[in-house]
């Protein structure tokens, strides 16, 4: 039998340059700061419970904060003689204060519990950031809405034109999405939120440690109960990156609608200059691109999404790379453009104009208001609204044919066609007839809850703003839970010195 022969030292060159350098690097720019934490107050938890005497905990501690005052990130780079970022802070911990001391501060803990607790922390505060963005957004869709609630637009089904309705009234639609999308976002955020510190590498410790101190101390809500899970569990990865997902395909969706209503055909939305690029060649045009990015970005986000949740489909379920620092740096990217898209659309949402004159020929060629035409007859008659419907449909063919709009409808006409379909006089007057096909009076009766009459859209107007308002508070106090937790950990290890 040959002998295996291994002379070779680690690490590979292609290895160090292709994976271990860049994880490294990945490590300092965005997780270096949540390591320093995790050191500290794992030190100071350590100390409370007696693991550690006052006087090894304050040695540690002041070592820890040496080193992150003497630490220049911008200038570290990764040389290979050791292994990532958490040994690289080891190694200059046992320079400092010696091997037996140093290793003191691993005790009942491990990478696996390090990595997932600084991960979701990084997504905690990510996710904070963006929903107070969506929070922006959304004062600025009612803002816009409250202005818009009399103003009149047409309304598509299909990509042809439906029904009058009002500016505020199609936000609405669009705020009541978003509000959903913060809830999507704030329950799969939840996830994050279960501390892993203490689980060790899979199944915890001999070793009497206090993990709701570490939960507190490092802001989150509590430890993630089963230590199995709380390395293996990925779903905090996976439920927020599809919360997210949702919300890019909403905003998508919404912007392509922003598209087509500023399309010279349509030409519904006036966007002002600001928003308008010019052709290098054609002089006529106005080019409103800054629709197209935010099209582009929603679809970019969406796709940062898919890859980390697809990325997931399939792995082993335990501990491993593919959850690690790689994929939750490539999933931070879904984050920074998701960031510019709710910056560029709140401010978008704030100058788009409605041209209104534009939208009433439109409504009068399309005879979109024959809906309540319909429902008007079949109220004021007494007649079915198969009968009323087959009235109105007339009348529009013939709209639609004689290229007029239905306020030039002639009403000799319309008695004619209700006499065909009844076999009785109509009771509607001239005057009732131009009312009930006008748009005003079209979105007037639809005052049920829902919508577009004013009251009814001002109740759910109200309704909304108390909503943007539970949701920004609760992030609010968030936010406040982490900025808490940094000042706790900051007074523990005072105190831990100053013994």
């Amino acid at each position: 039998m040959t002998k295996l022969i291994d002379n070779s030292i680690f690490p590979n060159k292609t290895y160090k340059e292709t994976v271990l350098a860049p994880l490294f690097d990945a490590s300092k720019k965005t997780f270096a700061d949540y390591h320093y934490r995790v050191n500290l107050a794992h030190c100071v938890m350590l100390t409370e419970q007696g693991i550690l005497s006052t006087k090894e905990g304050a040695k540690i501690i002041d070592a820890l904060i040496k080193i992150e005052e003497e630490l220049n990130l911008e200038e570290l780079v990764y040389t290979g003689a050791v292994e990532d970022y958490f040994f690289y802070v080891e190694d200059e911990l046992i320079k400092r204060i010696g091997v037996d001391l140093a290793g003191r501060l691993h005790t009942g803990r491990s990478r696996n519990d390090i990595d997932h607790t600084i991960f979701k922390m990084h997504l905690m505060a990510l996710s904070a950031v963006l929903l107070e963005e969506l929070a922006g957004l959304i004062s600025s869709l009612l803002t816009a809405a409250e202005k818009g609630k009399g103003t009149i637009i047409l309304a598509y089904t299909h990509g042809q034109p439906a029904q009058p309705t009002t500016w505020g009234h199609y936000l609405g639609a669009f705020i009541e999405i978003l509000q959903r999308d913060v809830e999507r976002i704030t329950v799969a955020r939840s996830s994050s939120e279960l501390c892993s510190m203490g689980a060790a590498a899979i199944t915890t410790t001999g070793f009497n440690l206090d993990r709701k101190r570490m939960s507190d101390l490092l802001g989150f809500a509590a430890p993630l109960e089963n230590s199995y899970g709380c390395i293996s569990s990925v779903d905090y990865v996976t439920g927020l990156y599809s919360a997210l997902k949702v919300m890019f395909l909403n905003m998508g969706r919404f912007i392509q609608d922003l598209a087509q209503r500023s399309a010279f055909e349509v030409g519904h939305i006036y966007v002002p200059n600001e928003f308008v690029q010019i052709s290098s060649i054609m002089p006529q045009k106005r080019n409103p691109v800054p629709i197209e990015h935010m099209r582009l970005i929603a679809s970019l986000s969406s796709g940062h999404c898919d890859t980390i949740i697809n990325t997931m489909h399939n792995t082993p379920f335990t501990d491993m790379n593919d959850s690690e620092t790689e994929v939750q740096r490539a999933g931070h990217q879904a984050f920074e453009s998701g960031s510019r898209l709710l910056l560029l659309l709140t401010d978008f949402i704030n100058v788009v104009q409605i041209d209104e004159e534009k939208v009433m020929k439109d409504i009068g060629k399309s005879c979109a208001t024959i809906t309540e035409v319909a429902d008007s007859i079949a109220r004021i008659e007494g007649v079915s609204f198969k009968i009323a419907h087959e009235i109105a449909g007339d009348m529009a063919k013939r709209v639609t044919a004689d290229e007029i709009t239905l306020e030039d409808f002639v009403y000799k006409e319309f008695q004619d066609i209700y006499r065909d379909h009844t076999g009785m006089e109509t009771n509607i007057t001239i005057e009732k007839l131009k009312e009930i096909g006008s748009p005003d009076y079209f979105i007037a009766v639809r005052k049920i809850i829902g919508g577009p009459a004013l009251p009814a859209f001002e109740a759910s107007l109200e309704k909304y703003c108390n909503i943007a308002l539970k949701q920004s508070d609760e992030n609010l106090t968030f936010s406040r839970r982490l900025i808490f937790a940094r000042e706790l950990l900051t007074a523990a290890v005072k105190k831990l010195r100053v013994k």
